[in-house]
């Protein structure tokens, strides 16, 4: 392929129901999330991330987003985007929701990482927010990167980071409590807390 575009082409996804239908043997399929599909670009080091044809207005959206966080370490480079897709890093390591469910430690170091992530997006101008453990990576050289930024200027408050380092801090961090998780249990808590029926005091902490 000569182009970043002309792979992006052989991605052929059904409008109904937003099947993979197709796409070129040079890349591999990594991740399907709620708009786009995503590619690891063979014998390189980038990923290609591909969107559902409904939701095309979101790549120059994350695009753009991208491109103000790129001197902060803490967030992928971007190297090409499209009226459809976005090219950046290929992450390798493991999100949080795979550490959990695999028993793989999160440290407190971790946690101070991403706070520091976070705060550098906002000197930005900007106001991270859905962060949860699928966008949230520990690399295979132990650091920190956050991905999936297509939100982060919008203007509500958004807690779920601070929800999640608040469970942390009471739950996670507890020795006894497990540090394995069937994805299960993972899924139904996070839509547990979707539906707003987690009470209040049980994800917020002074600490």
């Amino acid at each position: 392929m000569n182009t970043y575009q002309e792979l992006a082409n052989t991605v052929v996804i059904s409008p109904k129901k937003n099947r993979l239908i197709h796409y070129d043997d040079s890349l591999k399929l990594i991740g399907t999330g709620r708009s786009a599909f995503v590619f690891r670009i063979s014998n390189s080091s980038k990923a290609i991330k591909v969107f559902f044809p409904d939701f095309t207005y979101i790549a120059k959206e994350e695009a753009e987003i991208y491109k103000v966080l790129q001197d902060i370490p803490f967030f992928p480079t971007i190297f090409d985007s499209g009226l459809n897709y976005i090219v950046m890093d290929y992450i390798e390591g493991r999100t949080l929701f795979e550490c959990v469910n695999k028993g793989i430690p999160i440290t407190t170091n971790h946690i101070k990482e991403i706070d520091e992530a976070l705060l550098l997006a906002s000197s930005k101008g900007l106001n991270p927010s859905d962060i949860h453990l699928r966008n949230i990576f520990i690399t295979s050289t132990n650091d920190i990167k956050l991905i999936d930024v297509a939100r982060f200027r919008q203007t509500k408050n958004c807690t779920q980071w601070s929800d999640l380092k608040s469970a942390y801090l009471l739950y996670y961090k507890k020795r006894l409590f497990p540090k394995k998780i069937p994805a299960t249990i993972m899924n139904t808590v996070a839509f547990i807390y979707k539906k707003q029926l987690i009470p209040h005091h049980l994800t917020s902490s002074k600490g």
